[in-house]
């Protein structure tokens, strides 16, 4: 039997790292190699290759038709964005078997993604999944199948336009008990832009009026919600990525966030061109108001992956082209607070690189653009101030000295 003499049937791709999958970008050629050892000679067939990708949703609902009749309803969808087939070993024309000597074969395969693809994704109630399988067939045997997973990930920029624009919004709640109105407690809250990236911090300018005669807490968090869509009907989940917690606001008291810090933890990036997954996120400044539902303030987040330029042409070009309304930058105090200690956002790697010039091989075509100079600290006494009238004049007594001599 061939699986006897066969020690080791895998797909290996390359940018993988050791038991680990590969990322790729969509319109990205994937490569790699089926190994083949065997521990002995052995009769062969075909050997076949497939390229997956698919997004996939499923869940089921039960309901009742009665006191005591009731049935499962299920829902599931799927779309496809890849399907690539090869033949890496044909069988001879005669029909006959391939004898493979027994050591190591290498079987190469290359493939190209589309340029539109989902990013990988396993959520509760569906997942986007790519993967490569193996089939090799030998006579009279069953067939040997190996298959490995990558990953996609499909790039989001936040330097753009849509994704710079601030996002500010203001919302009040009457809080009531018992038919008895206990005063209004309003919010109002603000972020510089749109669009961040996995391990930025999001400044919050907020600020909450308690007009009640309780005190409220205020509360901030980062929300996501996965969609998943099915035959006309969806099915949504929510979860809490990450959240801040303010003090207490006493009754009539005012409460204002100068920049208050919420760090974006490690999360997957936004899906929003998939049919039927999509996953979103929001920023939600919600304020506990005792004895009644919470008031809740949504601001839309979009997480990309491709982070925020500090500085260059591509930054300028963007800046020409959309004009960022810092109307609402006027109301926000001059006092702000005190940001998060900076090992905190970053790490030591990460703080010694942004202390440091960058070099001018870094730096490229950047060059091109808007450049902001590295200026050493002056530390020298400055020049004395320039004057018509000679501050030292030479005395007369002093003998004038003879050119000549």
């Amino acid at each position: 039997m061939i699986f006897d003499r066969l020690k080791r049937f895998s797909i290996v791709l390359e940018g993988a790292e050791r038991d680990g999958p590969a990322a790729f970008s969509p319109g990205q050629a994937v490569s790699g190699r089926v190994v083949l050892e065997l521990a002995a000679a052995a009769r062969l067939g075909a050997l076949r290759l497939r390229a997956m990708g698919a997004a996939r949703v499923h869940w089921t609902e039960s309901r009742s038709a009665g006191s005591s009749t009731a049935y499962t309803q299920s829902y599931s969808d799927q779309v496809e964005f890849l399907s690539h087939r090869d033949t890496l070993m044909a069988p001879p024309d005669n029909g006959e078997a391939t004898v493979l000597q027994a050591g190591r074969h290498e079987f190469p395969f290359t493939f190209q993604l589309p340029e539109t693809l989902a990013t990988s994704f396993e959520g509760k109630h569906g997942s986007v999944r790519y993967w490569v399988k193996a089939k090799l067939h030998r006579p009279w045997s069953t067939v040997k199948k190996a298959k490995k997973e990558f990953t996609v990930i499909e790039p989001i920029d936040i330097n753009t336009p849509a994704l710079l624009a601030p996002q500010a919004g203001a919302k009040e709640k009457l809080a009531r008990a018992w038919y008895c109105n206990r005063g209004q407690v309003s919010v109002t809250a603000k972020i510089d832009r749109k669009g961040y990236t996995p391990g930025e911090v999001i400044p919050i300018f907020a600020e909450i009026d308690n007009c009640t005669s309780r005190a409220v807490v205020p509360k901030a968090a980062i929300i996501q919600t996965q969609t998943f869509v099915a035959r006309g009907t969806k099915k949504q989940k929510k979860s809490v990525v990450t959240s801040i917690t303010g003090d207490p606001i006493p009754a009539g008291k005012r409460e204002v966030w100068h920049g208050r810090a919420l760090k974006i933890p490690p999360v997957g990036p936004s899906i929003l061109q998939c049919r039927i997954i999509q996953v979103e996120y929001s920023l939600k400044v919600c304020v506990d108001i005792p004895g009644t539902s919470k008031l809740l303030l949504e601001l839309p987040l979009v997480i990309g992956t491709i982070p925020l330029h500090p500085f260059g042409s591509r930054t300028s070009s963007v800046s020409s082209q959309y004009s960022v309304n810092l109307d609402w930058l006027s109301t926000i105090p001059e006092q702000l607070e005190a940001p998060p200690e900076y090992s905190a956002v970053v790490s030591s790697p990460e703080a010694e690189q942004s202390l440091a010039p960058p070099c001018r091989s870094e730096l490229g075509d950047i060059l091109e653009g808007p450049f902001f100079a590295y200026i050493q600290e002056f530390r020298f006494r400055p020049p004395p101030l320039y004057s018509e009238v000679d501050p030292n004049p030479a005395s007369d007594n002093i003998r004038p000295r003879c050119m000549t001599c």
